[in-house]
């Protein structure tokens, strides 16, 4: 269709990541979200080894998602930098919360096909300030427009526009994340209307205290309408 998809197909086991992978494509997508390998921890090498065999399987472009809250293992700036010559690993998604390494990744990969994106909205502006070209993002399900408006910005080099969207959205990016992601990005889409904040258990629902204040940043936003020469503008 007219909007690409972006399909995640990561799995700490290389050979279902590959299966993932094709069903994926075969069902339509034009690219693949990898996150590395979770709870067995592999080291470099088996990282790399990990994510070119994917590549090599699978022959459509593919994003490597760094973060290691959720992993237990950072992706190794020189295997990002490795990966970046495959000709199918068009894109890095460092959610690291760690900048300097981030901006050492872009540095690393100047010279390659492949682009760096957050994959943090409290570090979307600072990724865009080293060389990132843009985001992965949580807060962008229901407020699509600032986050839009804010890295267009940061592109042109706008910082005034940009920091002035990022402290906006600052306190719902930090609320998003009051309980584990998604619960909380769930709530707040069910009250934009986007239907049921329904989890797969053992994920609960978000508690009363943090959807009151939630509603109450929802509310804020929705009081002041995005009208930005930003929104909109695609690259």
């Amino acid at each position: 269709g007219d909007v690409p998809v972006v399909a995640d197909a990561g799995s700490n086991s290389t050979r279902e990541a590959i299966e993932l992978g094709r069903r994926s494509v075969d069902a339509g997508a034009d690219a693949l979200l990898l996150i590395s390998p979770y709870y067995n921890k592999p080291e470099p090498a088996g990282m790399y080894e990990h994510f070119s065999t994917v590549a090599d399987a699978v022959d459509v472009p593919q994003i490597v998602y760094n973060v290691p809250s959720r992993t237990g293992r950072n992706v190794a700036v020189d295997t990002v930098a490795e990966l970046a010559e495959h000709g199918n690993v068009a894109g890095y998604k460092a959610a690291s919360g760690d900048l300097g390494r981030i901006s050492e990744g872009v540095e690393r990969t100047r010279d390659e096909v492949i682009v760096v994106l957050s994959g943090d909205d409290a570090l979307t502006l600072p990724v865009c300030s080293v060389g990132g070209v843009g985001t992965i993002s949580v807060t962008a399900n229901v407020e699509p427009e600032r986050v839009c408006a804010l890295v267009n910005a940061a592109l042109d080099d706008d910082y005034a526009r940009a920091r002035e969207i990022h402290h906006t959205l600052g306190p719902l990016n930090r609320h998003l994340f009051a309980e584990t992601n998604p619960i909380p990005v769930k709530e707040a889409m069910e009250l934009r209307g986007y239907g049921p904040a329904d989890l797969r258990s053992p994920l609960s629902r978000l508690s009363e205290e943090h959807v009151a204040r939630l509603e109450t940043l929802l509310d804020e936003l929705a009081e002041e309408p995005v009208e930005d020469e930003y929104v909109g503008v695609t690259r």
